[in-house]
């Protein structure tokens, strides 16, 4: 503890780090004032007596957005229109040739594909806005009685405007500040609601007379947050020779300085989840208009009842085929092993080539099965917990996309803090610790 307080200070001995994180907790805090800024001419006292038995989407949408998609504020849509226009960009990715040659183009590229990413958020947000405002806040009464088409074309431009100014302030965050802007956006959103869901377990284990229940949950949900940190930090090292390096007229051997090719465990993150529970979620959105009542009941039942079996093990299922097929996007074999042709490298005992791709994809597919194991999981934790008697608010922090997030993030931020601590000659904030937050100069992570 002495030593981790003695980093805490170390931290603002160095200007620049001192200047990052200030600016960072300020935008955070702005960011956190507008979610509470209620859009003019809702009716927040209906909304907000209206706001339990929240479904599963709308239950992720708040976390995502700090609360701002219940409160029906300025900024109700948050961060997911950016993040499903940047899905929507790495899928583009893989089928048209034209953003294939702009992700290869280096800097130029990515400002063209961040520029494009910021025009389809628009696009996203413009059919969102008034969907949003039609199936949650008019439906929960909250909308003004004169409710004008001025009223909602000015409404649908300050929606826009809000989700906007959101992605704004992550990418200020990303280049002035510290960690990832948009992902400490969504941390803070997710985290502003765990104090709550806390002290409102807490009081009804007070109301049971049953103290050693609430010890349980809190030994239980860091026995989750260190099972997801050991696994987000999981990587499969895979060897690799280097050729030689020419230094003035001769060459040097390098083959004593070892490198790797780290493998993620879970090199799909978070989104094999979220997609599931979209996918999760249509059938419930399409059959809740339906008319007969026989197809309406057996959805309900199946797909409705989040914390059924039949819901989770179908839920399971997607997860691992989403686990997949994202995996296969994010890690190209035949990519890797040309570049670790053209730059001399090559996995001992394997041709460079063609068996190379083939060892890779053969690593990939074998370490993806475990993580895709853990994703199915932390996702069903939430029912586990709720089935034990913990209430709804705090069983979605035992696992599903919050626990990854947050754990994610976190480290992240850790290890960007610690990487400014040892520029400077000082020990790091997870020093004498197993956290990968240091550069391995050996260590070829650039794949």
């Amino acid at each position: 503890m002495k030593r981790f307080i003695q980093n805490i200070q170390n931290i603002w001995k160095v200007e620049e780090l001192r200047k990052r994180i200030t600016l960072t907790l300020g935008l955070i805090l702005i960011y956190r004032i507008g979610s509470f800024i209620i859009i003019p001419g809702v009716d927040y006292y209906a909304l907000s007596s209206k706001q339990s038995g929240q479904n599963t989407l709308e239950t992720i949408l708040s976390l995502f957005s700090g609360g701002g998609f219940s409160n029906a504020s300025i900024m109700a849509l948050g961060i997911m229109p950016y993040i499903s226009a940047s899905i929507i960009m790495q899928l583009l990715g893989m089928a048209v040739p034209a953003v294939q040659k702009m992700q290869n183009e280096g800097e130029s590229g990515r400002k063209q594909i961040n520029n494009y990413t910021r025009i389809l958020t628009i696009v996203i947000c413009a059919l969102q806005a008034p969907s949003y405002l039609s199936l949650y806040v008019e439906q929960k009464g909250a909308m003004p009685p004169d409710a004008s088409t001025f009223w909602w074309i000015q409404t649908i431009l300050l929606l826009i405007s809000g989700s906007m100014f959101a992605v704004w302030l992550g990418e200020r965050i990303t280049e002035k500040g510290i960690g990832n802007g948009i992902s400490l956006l969504i941390t803070v959103g997710i985290l502003s609601r765990l104090p709550g869901a806390f002290f409102a377990e807490f009081g009804k284990s007070i109301e049971a007379g049953n103290l050693i229940k609430l010890v349980l949950e809190v030994i239980g949900f860091m026995v989750v947050v260190l099972a997801t940190i050991l696994i987000v930090q999981g990587v499969r090292r895979i060897p690799l020779n280097t050729a030689k390096k020419i230094v003035g007229n001769r060459g040097v051997d390098t083959s004593a300085a070892r490198s790797y090719l780290p493998i993620k465990v879970n090199a799909s993150g978070v989104m094999p989840i979220i997609f599931a529970r979209a996918i999760m979620t249509i059938p419930v959105m399409i059959y809740s208009s339906a008319t007969d009542s026989s197809n309406v009941g057996l959805i309900q039942r199946t797909l409705g009842n989040v914390y059924g079996v039949s819901y989770n093990v179908l839920l399971c299922v997607l997860i691992i085929v989403f686990t997949y097929f994202y995996t296969a996007i994010m890690i190209n074999p035949k990519k890797i092993a040309d570049d670790l042709k053209r730059s001399g490298g090559f996995v001992p005992g394997v041709r460079p080539g063609e068996e190379t791709s083939e060892y890779i994809d053969n690593v990939v597919s074998k370490i993806t099965f475990p993580g895709s194991l853990f994703l199915a999981a932390i996702a069903i934790l939430p029912a586990i917990a709720k089935l034990v008697g913990i209430n709804d608010g705090f069983a979605m922090f035992f696992g599903g996309t919050s626990i990854l997030i947050m754990v994610g993030v976190v480290l992240d931020t850790l290890q960007q803090i610690e990487t400014y601590q040892l520029n400077k000659h000082m020990d790091g904030l997870m020093e004498g610790t197993r956290v990968r937050g240091r550069r391995q100069p050996n260590e070829l992570s650039g794949f």
